[in-house]
């Protein structure tokens, strides 16, 4: 009876383990940039080091293995030819760093293991012949030390105690690299720091610019690069704000110019004497009145909010406008405050609330004007009951001169602008504008703003 095969388990690394390793690294380009070299820097110091130390403790190894043997012989040599009694008191003087020696006893440890550790007792053994070698040991303290044992001309025993000493390091050695670390820390991050900050100054002046069109000037000095592109970025502002300004002065004229010919059509219209076809053309002209002061209104807004950032109170201002719809036979509700003064651009948050409330009541029977305030934020819901948006058209509708139906006329559709002056006066006060459907039913229009512009 054979036994099936289990198909073999397939491992795949968690993602979390990549994810977390790009976590770990910085965001920035300067801490990037700084960090690749100081790293860098850092590594190449150590190889160094490491070389050097290498290459030093090979030429210490071989001064000691030419050296110390001799020196050995020449010390058992003296041993040998003093009277025994007065060996004991040479021991001390015969010592040495890396090696003593005892009268008397027996050799411990194994036979030589490392090819280092058999050639120093080579050396030191070819260098003390002709006194016959006992044994050679090997022991594990000190670690790699050799035990020698040499018989003198007197038949009495002499331990050798040797060892291969390493290089010395003294202290102020890893105190300078540690300075020279921190010295090439400190360049580093100076250099990266010349290298970067134009880049943010640069990003910076391009978010100011912003749909304002507020140009924030750089300085145009620094290296032949920095100060080019600096001049180049300048010269772009200069040129983007002079055609926003001839844009908009095309359409004022234009809007100007037609105000005339607007006006007396609507005479003649007065004139004439069919009544449904009067109040065709009048319809007519006065959506063609409408689109053009909204076409000049959207041309301002992209040339940018010259109101200045005042100090108001949010729930009085949005009372007011809600009274003014009372008034006007159209109820909505407002529900929540902001609770205290906010800093902002009174008149441009009365046009966004009212264009989010006009196109609200348009498509929806029960308006609501939903308030909250919390982390520095303010946020204003306008939310209704009515269709809603396809959820593809979303963002199109934010657009100029974008009706979700084409299929309506421009009494139930408008210009196409509410939505898209909206957009553009929350973004010139540094504010978002977000639509997005209602699970019961409906849209709702957040705009979500700082309590303090600047």
């Amino acid at each position: 009876m054979s036994t099936p095969l289990a198909s073999p388990a397939v491992v795949n690394p968690p993602a979390s383990t990549a994810g977390g390793l790009r976590r770990l690294v910085p965001r920035s380009l300067f801490s990037r940039v700084t960090l690749i070299i100081v790293v860098g820097l850092a590594i190449a110091q150590l190889l160094t080091f490491a070389a050097i130390r290498y290459e030093r403790d090979m030429a210490m190894r071989e001064l000691m293995m030419i050296g110390i043997e001799r020196d050995i012989a020449s010390s058992v040599a003296i041993l040998d030819r003093l009277p025994a009694a007065e060996r004991p008191a040479w021991l001390e003087k015969l010592e040495r760093r890396n090696y003593r020696f005892v009268l008397g006893g027996m050799a411990e440890g194994v036979a030589p293991q490392s090819l280092l550790s058999q050639q120093f007792a080579t050396a030191i053994v070819d260098a003390m012949r002709p006194f016959e070698i006992v044994k050679v040991g090997q022991v594990a303290r000190p670690p790699e030390g050799l035990q020698i044992q040499v018989r003198l001309h007197d038949g009495s025993s002499v331990v050798v105690h040797a060892m291969r000493v390493g290089m010395p390091v003294s202290s102020w050695v890893m105190w300078v690299l540690v300075i020279q670390l921190l010295v090439l820390a400190v360049c580093a991050w100076f250099a990266v720091r010349l290298v970067t900050r134009p880049l943010a100054e640069l990003a910076a002046a391009a978010d100011d610019l912003g749909p304002d069109l507020k140009p924030q000037k750089l300085a145009e000095e620094g290296p032949t690069e920095v100060a080019h592109a600096a001049r180049a970025f300048n010269a772009m502002q200069q040129r983007i704000g002079g055609y926003m300004s001839e844009r908009v002065e095309i359409l004022a004229a234009i809007s100007h110019d037609l105000q005339t010919p607007i006006t007396r059509m609507r005479l003649r219209t007065e004139m004439m004497d069919d009544e449904h076809d009067r109040t065709k053309f009048r319809q007519d002209l006065d959506a063609m009145n409408s689109l053009v002061r909204e076409g000049v209104t959207y041309a301002r807004t992209l040339h940018g909010a010259t109101e200045p950032p005042l100090r108001m109170d949010a729930d009085a201002l949005l009372e007011s406008m809600l009274a003014d719809y009372e008034d006007a036979g159209k109820t909505v509700h407002l529900e929540g405050k902001a609770g205290t003064p906010i800093v902002g651009r009174p008149n441009a948050m009365r046009r966004i609330v009212m264009n989010l409330i006009d196109n609200a009541l348009i498509f929806g029977s029960d308006v609501r004007v939903r308030v909250q305030a919390g982390d520095g934020q303010l946020a204003i819901a306008v939310v209704d009951n009515g269709p809603g948006i396809p959820p593809d058209e979303l963002d199109a509708v934010l657009k100029p001169f974008y009706r979700v139906e084409s299929s309506r006329n421009r009494s139930t559709g408008g210009t196409g602008l509410g939505l898209a002056i909206a957009h553009q006066l929350a973004m010139a006060m540094g504010a978002e504008l977000k639509l997005q459907n209602r699970p019961e039913g409906g849209l709702e229009a957040r705009l979500t703003m700082p309590t303090r512009i600047t």
